[in-house]
């Protein structure tokens, strides 16, 4: 792990997203709550703010943080039968948080996948990526 004991503690934010494209018949069936297995973007929501919090357990030589918060958006595309999940995650510490706002998006976007998988196998995830970081040494980032 890199040694992060000089730096300054401050405040740190990320926002990753990422898309989860499906048969149009899959969208309208989480869009109204109709999944056997449940409230689809409830649960996904749930497994996003998770996988924030259990970054440093899955990707070896990030630093375990003291996250002060996470923010689960889904922005459902009826045109393209797809949803995008955008997480922002925060914290005041020596390292940002880049990491745990990637993880939680793959977390999110998986576990839609896992709950419907039974009727949609063909789904596709992509695009996932930072869209920004504030804080920190490096300074600020804006994903073109």
């Amino acid at each position: 792990m890199v040694d992060v004991g000089a730096k300054p503690e401050t405040q740190r934010i990320a926002v990753a997203a990422g898309h989860i494209y499906m048969q149009p018949a899959t969208f309208e069936l989480i869009k109204s709550g109709g999944a056997k297995k449940g409230d689809v973007l409830g649960i996904a929501r749930i497994a996003a703010i998770q996988g924030a919090k259990r970054a440093p357990d899955l990707i070896p030589l990030a630093h375990p943080l003291i996250i002060t918060k996470v923010a689960v958006e889904f922005m459902l595309d009826e045109t393209a039968a797809s949803i995008e999940c955008r997480v922002t995650v925060e914290t005041i510490g020596r390292t940002g948080v880049e990491m745990e706002a990637l993880t939680a998006v793959s977390a999110g976007l998986l576990t839609i996948y896992d709950m419907v998988k039974a009727i949609d196998r063909g789904m596709d995830i992509s695009g996932i990526h930072l869209i920004e970081k504030r804080g920190g040494k490096s300074g600020d980032f804006v994903a073109p």
